[in-house]
């Protein structure tokens, strides 16, 4: 699930974003990846000491308390359908290529994309097992391709092909912190694993195996096929490909190079929405069983997942991308995906610093001031506030409303439950709010 979250279809795009930083961006993406892992070691500490559904949602809230646990669970909750949205698109679109007849009708993409989308919703209505089945074939099938390129390319990487460290006459220090930012953006879903936390066997052990495997795996194959695809397609045509890894297929195998790298595009896509509609269900449930989403959200079907949220979600995504079809909304959607990317990264700052709220006590019940724990929750919070910095202000800006669109929705949850309190005593209201009631 870990890698099924993180590698979607930035993949089959980084290395022709990356070929103007040249070798910088490699080292700038290793770079990322290291931080990336003292995220995963932050949420792994955490969830070792909060049980529960809900990842960052639930950390959050045990940190800091309701309200900024409703906050991010908010924010989190839009960045997964929205997020679902965009890789929806380029599902369409890889679809398209492989089969021409699906891209030359936009209604044949769309009844494509939906028929994708309400099928993944179906699946999780299903059972979070159902889903992790889909969520471990998709992985298996997409990281064939990569697998292939990275390991067969390498006995065909030219070192003259490759770019120089760096390849203009900027300031080296500037280029790697851009690329930072931007490879950053690669490992975002990391903590995705940690959402369906009830439904983990061993979940203590389990779950914190799963984000360092899962993490360092994925920087493995992100490394590996951006160097290879840089040593074997010329840095001028790199620069101009629209999929520079179907390049890189074909100079290896041909037409079927091609066709293998498309389909694993295809695969991956729809894993990384799987994952998506996933953590969005569980979130919203999560959320609502603490009293500070509508009720709705957590009731649970008889096979024991939350009907209601999956179609809220489905309906949602389903939206969002046909407004995509729309050629004039379609410079502000990617916008709003950007903002969207944004609001994952905040919950990673949020639950670093519950991390140091919520350390390991000493033998005479007080908090330890300093341990390893501390450190990498401080790491993973100063790579958290780069990656939002460097965002730009016109992101964090919106981000920040779309945060704050959240607090009527605050208002009127939390009054209706005041409202119960009133009208059926304090006893109902904590049951109905108990965030361990899995039958709620």
């Amino acid at each position: 699930m870990v890698v099924g979250s993180i590698i979607g279809s930035a993949i089959f795009m980084m290395p022709a974003v990356l070929v103007p930083f040249g070798l910088l961006g490699l080292v700038s993406w290793a770079v990322a990846g290291v931080g990336a892992i003292f995220v995963a070691l932050m949420l792994a500490n955490l969830s070792r000491r909060v049980a529960g559904a809900g990842g960052p949602y639930a950390y959050t809230r045990a940190g800091f308390g309701e309200f900024a646990g409703f906050m991010i669970a908010w924010g989190y909750w839009i960045a997964q359908w929205v997020s679902c949205a965009g890789i929806a698109v380029a599902f369409t679109s890889y679809l398209g290529a492989m089969i021409p007849g699906v891209g030359a009708t936009p209604l044949l993409s769309i009844g494509c994309g939906l028929l994708m989308i309400w099928g993944l919703v179906a699946i999780n209505v299903l059972g979070v097992k159902e889903a992790g089945i889909v969520g471990l074939v998709t992985t298996v099938m997409k990281l064939l391709p990569l697998a292939a390129i990275g390991i067969v390319g390498l006995f065909f990487v030219e070192p003259s092909t490759l770019p120089p460290m760096n390849p203009g006459s900027g300031n080296a220090l500037s280029l790697f912190a851009s690329s930072f930012a931007l490879t950053f953006w690669t490992f975002v879903g990391l903590e995705a694993v940690t959402v369906p936390s009830e439904d983990v066997v061993d979940q203590h052990k389990t779950i914190p195996r799963a984000l360092v495997l899962g993490t360092l795996t994925t920087l493995v194959v992100y490394l590996l096929v951006a160097f290879v695809v840089m040593g074997i397609v010329p840095a001028a045509q790199l620069e101009a490909s629209s999929s520079p890894l179907a390049d890189a297929g074909s100079r290896l195998a041909g037409h079927w190079g091609a066709m293998l790298v498309s389909a694993g595009a295809l695969v991956s896509t729809l894993g990384a929405i799987n994952c998506g509609l996933l953590v969005a269900g569980q979130t919203a449930m999560a959320a609502a069983r603490s009293g500070v989403f509508p009720e709705r959200f957590k009731r649970l079907n008889r096979h024991g997942t939350p009907t209601f949220s999956f179609v809220t979600a489905g309906v949602l995504i389903s939206a969002l991308m046909l407004l995509n079809f729309s050629k004039g909304l379609v410079g502000a959607y990617t916008f709003i995906v950007l903002i969207a990317t944004l609001t994952t990264v905040v919950p990673y700052a949020f639950c670093a610093m519950a991390g140091l709220l919520l350390a390991p006590r000493t033998g005479d019940g007080e908090r330890r001031r300093w341990s390893w724990e501390s450190v990498v929750a401080v790491v993973a919070f100063v790579v958290s506030i780069w990656v939002i910095a460097s965002s730009g202000s016109d992101t964090v800006f919106w981000g920040f409303l779309l945060l704050m669109a959240g607090l009527p929705v605050y208002v009127l949850v939390t009054r209706y439950r005041n409202n119960a309190v009133w009208l059926f005593g304090s006893g109902t209201a904590a049951k109905r709010t108990d965030c361990r009631s899995a039958n709620e």
